[in-house]
């Protein structure tokens, strides 16, 4: 199916009541395991990549294995840049071949948000690539798996998503209902309601940050109520340490080597990854 534009991908979601997994990924182990899954269960995915991960790899040095990656795999799959705060590092994702883009200004004043999301959809409009952007802001760091103590309590008010969406033109929008990026530290108190108001409202596919740690039920919950797109990374890497811990030695007390190690990482990426997608409904809609 190759690389395809997220917006055509999500708005399939959201005519089909179910959501598109968005994975960070940063080598090969974690790009590999995530495309497994997506082929195992006829998936469409979101391979995605941080700018807090230019600390490992750049995004050009990194996007060709993407690119290539979703070009070679048998279900759709969108390129994305996650978490961009600069309109500069997102002109170097487009220049790269990235489908989809986020600009997250949403811990700007509303105005000053519309201005860098509008200033964004005029460069990615022209060029068919997907704009995603927040509104209320989601707490923690993203890229990292450290939590916070609590919640998010500052949600989404749904008449400013409205006006929102209509100044930008955005094609999806991040929506703040309770999630943290990172670890959850006390049991997350997702707002339904306003999630249920926001789907109702707001015209554009809804995509829910912070998903890593959230109960199954959470994740039925947010789905089943307008959320079109979830972002999973920490569960990736929660998984994919734990898989060295467990196999630094195999069975017979043998010290595996590095590459068996990255082999069985990515294994326990994809199991990690199947996971979310049969959560979120995925399967079997590519």
């Amino acid at each position: 199916m190759s690389l395809v534009n997220m917006k055509e991908m999500l708005m399939h979601a959201r005519e089909g009541g179910y959501a598109v997994g968005h994975f960070n990924v940063f080598n090969t182990e974690m790009l590999r395991g995530v495309v497994m899954a997506g082929e195992k269960h006829n998936s469409p995915i979101i391979l995605a990549f941080a700018e807090v991960f230019e600390q490992l790899v750049t995004i050009e040095e990194f996007a060709p294995a993407m690119i290539a990656a979703a070009k070679a795999a048998s279900v759709p799959v969108a390129v994305h840049l996650d978490h961009s705060k600069t309109f500069e590092y997102i002109k170097r994702a487009v220049g790269a071949g990235f489908t989809s883009v986020m600009i997250d200004a949403s811990d700007q004043t509303f105005d000053e948000n519309v201005r860098r999301t509008k200033e964004v959809v005029s460069l990615c409009g022209p060029k068919n690539v997907t704009v995603e952007t927040e509104l209320g802001h989601v707490a923690g760091l993203e890229g990292y798996e450290n939590g916070y103590e609590d919640s998010a309590d500052e949600y989404t008010d749904v008449q400013e998503a409205k006006e929102f969406i209509r100044e930008t033109g955005a094609d999806a929008l991040a929506v703040a209902i309770g999630t943290v990026h990172g670890v959850y530290k006390k049991e997350p108190e997702l707002n339904i309601e306003r999630l249920k108001e926001l789907r109702r409202e707001v015209p554009v596919p809804l995509v829910m940050h912070g998903g890593s740690g959230l109960s199954d039920q959470d994740f039925r919950n947010t789905v089943q109520n307008g959320i079109t797109k979830t972002n999973i990374f920490t569960d990736l890497t929660l998984a994919a340490k734990k898989s060295l811990r467990e196999n630094c030695v195999d069975g017979g007390g043998r010290q595996l080597g590095y590459l068996d190690l990255c082999v069985r990482t990515a294994e326990a990426v994809c199991a990690e990854a199947e996971k979310k997608i049969l959560l979120f409904g995925s399967a079997g809609k590519r």
